[in-house]
């Protein structure tokens, strides 16, 4: 009675149920009469043999389909998007070739002291130097890397991980609230963490309410989840340049965005013109494409400057007048060694009748507190809508929930987190000012900035033609020959040849003279010496 279902709506009425019977059997009757007569005749001739076994007619049977399936499959490899064919092809960016060029063959002073030096990569690294075993080696290190801050981190963590991750309940350890699903835009608790923590970052100027916050595995999906929010595929934002190289795979591999440079120039420091934006918006709208939003780094991210009030205040009556977004990332807000002060968007905000729906702040922990590792971003938004989407896409990039309940702690360690802070701008402003002069004894000077842990350097004199190639011939002569990656402003949309930005937060005190001796070797080859 099942073979006549598929048939039911052919059949239905009277005489149905014979017909129901009949049409299945005649069917099946002409089938077999049809392949009776088209079967070939080796087929007939030759039938299998009794005597053979049944082991050996499935093995016939696999052959068989095995060979068919390699027949049709034989027209060409298996495809993948095309997606993720672009992803997949080699580096061609100088930053990246740098960065895989340095962690293959990375420089020790001790281990290996003829490797590559890495100054592209805006990274406290103190922490690889701890894998040495030794106590006394641990202490050595602790002494010669004063200038950064991994010692206090670390002996945070030795009083306070086991205490801070498994709290306990009745002299019990609970592992309650580590192995169940936790909200995937952050816990209240760590947000109320991180409000406290960036207030104190920026002086207390400014207070964040935790509700207005969406956390997500680093900064970077941080910037991705607001280019989903805020634009549609093929749409642009308008970045002041030099810009940070990473922006270029962070905002448009997946989203499908564009970026839009508009010039900075070296004339006033590198410093944001409202002239060159509105110049740059125009030209954009001119060709057909829409603008969503302006992408700022504050500071700024290669050169280190910081933006004024006022500049902030202009940009958020352009930014209304355009009707367009704006999304500040201000990752090294508390990385200050500067005289300026540091005024975040949210300030301006907090002091004037502004549109706050159409400003976006971006903020992580690997910068000020050095715990890339830790991947820990966030995105401080006024929008709700903005809010209630980036929530629901911080499904594919949550935090950990023991990472979430250590920093919980280590945050509300106020005692801990203000001797940091300080620690840590001393630190960093030491080292700028020694890696600063030490280039400035080799006739480079530096853009005057105040924040970061890179210095923009300017390497013109040492380039063999004033142009693109040129500035890359002696940044592959300084990466092959010298050593020492440093990232080329053309990689930064640096329009004017021959600027580099070098990380200084890498290194060793002790290692800036071995950096400045390979530079200065570089230049002896020089026709055009300094």
């Amino acid at each position: 009675m099942r073979l006549i279902v598929p048939l039911q709506g052919v059949v239905q009425g009277r005489g149905g149920l014979i017909l129901g019977s009949l049409i299945p059997c005649a069917l099946f009757y002409f089938l077999q009469l049809y392949l009776k007569r088209n079967r070939s005749p080796n087929s007939q001739s030759n039938p299998p043999s009794p005597s053979t076994s049944s082991s050996n007619l499935a093995e016939m049977t696999r052959t068989s389909s095995r060979s068919n399936l390699l027949s049709r499959g034989s027209i060409g490899p298996v495809r993948i998007s095309s997606l993720a064919i672009s992803i997949a092809k080699p580096n061609v960016s100088p930053y990246y070739i740098g960065l895989d060029k340095a962690s293959e063959d990375p420089y020790d002073r001790i281990g290996n002291p003829h490797g590559v030096i890495q100054l592209g990569l805006a990274e406290n690294r103190v922490s690889i130097a701890f894998k040495h075993g030794s106590i006394a080696w641990r202490m050595l290190i602790l002494f010669l890397f004063l200038q950064l801050c991994f010692d206090l981190i670390e002996k945070w963590m030795l009083d306070n991980l086991s205490g801070s991750i498994m709290r306990r309940k009745g002299g019990d350890l609970s592992i309650s609230g580590i192995a169940t699903y936790q909200p995937y835009d952050g816990t209240m608790e760590l947000k109320l963490a991180m409000a406290g923590f960036i207030s104190h970052v920026m002086g207390g100027a400014v207070s964040f309410e935790p509700s207005q916050m969406v956390l997500t595995a680093g900064v970077t999906p941080a910037i991705e989840t607001l280019c989903f929010c805020l634009a549609d595929h093929g749409n642009a934002f308008l970045v002041p340049a030099p810009y940070y190289p990473g922006f270029d795979r962070d905002m448009k591999w997946r989203t499908g965005v564009e970026l839009i440079p508009f010039h900075c120039r070296s004339a006033d420091n590198f410093m944001l013109s409202i002239t060159a934006l509105d110049q740059a918006f125009n030209q954009t709208r001119k060709r057909g494409t829409k603008i969503r939003g302006i992408l700022l780094s504050n500071p700024a991210n290669p050169v280190g400057n910081l933006l004024s009030r006022e500049m902030l205040y202009d940009l958020l009556n352009f930014a209304r007048e355009k009707n367009i977004h704006i999304i500040s990332d201000e990752i090294f807000a508390g990385s200050m060694y500067g005289n300026e002060d540091f005024v975040s968007m949210a300030e301006v905000l907090d002091s004037e009748e502004f549109d706050k729906n159409r400003v976006h702040i971006v903020y992580g922990l690997s910068k000020d507190l050095s715990l890339p590792g830790f991947r820990v971003g966030m995105i401080y938004s006024f929008n709700e809508n903005v809010l209630a989407a980036a929530r629901k896409l911080t499904r594919f990039s949550s935090i950990s929930a023991p990472t979430q309940r250590l920093l919980v702690s280590m945050l509300s360690d106020t005692k801990f987190i203000k001797e940091y802070i300080e620690t840590n701008k001393k630190r960093i402003h030491n080292m700028h000012d020694l890696f600063v002069a030490g280039l400035k004894e080799l006739g480079i000077r530096c853009a005057d900035s105040s924040a970061g842990f890179y210095c923009w350097a300017d390497m013109s004199k040492l380039i063999p033609s004033y142009s693109e190639k040129g500035e890359l011939e002696l940044w592959d002569k300084l990466l092959n020959v010298a050593k020492i990656n440093i990232t080329p402003g053309s990689d930064c949309h640096c329009i004017e040849p021959g600027w580099f930005r070098c990380c200084f937060t890498t290194l060793a005190q002790e290692d800036i003279p071995v950096v400045m001796e390979r530079i200065r070797k570089v230049a002896d080859t020089c026709t055009s010496c300094i």
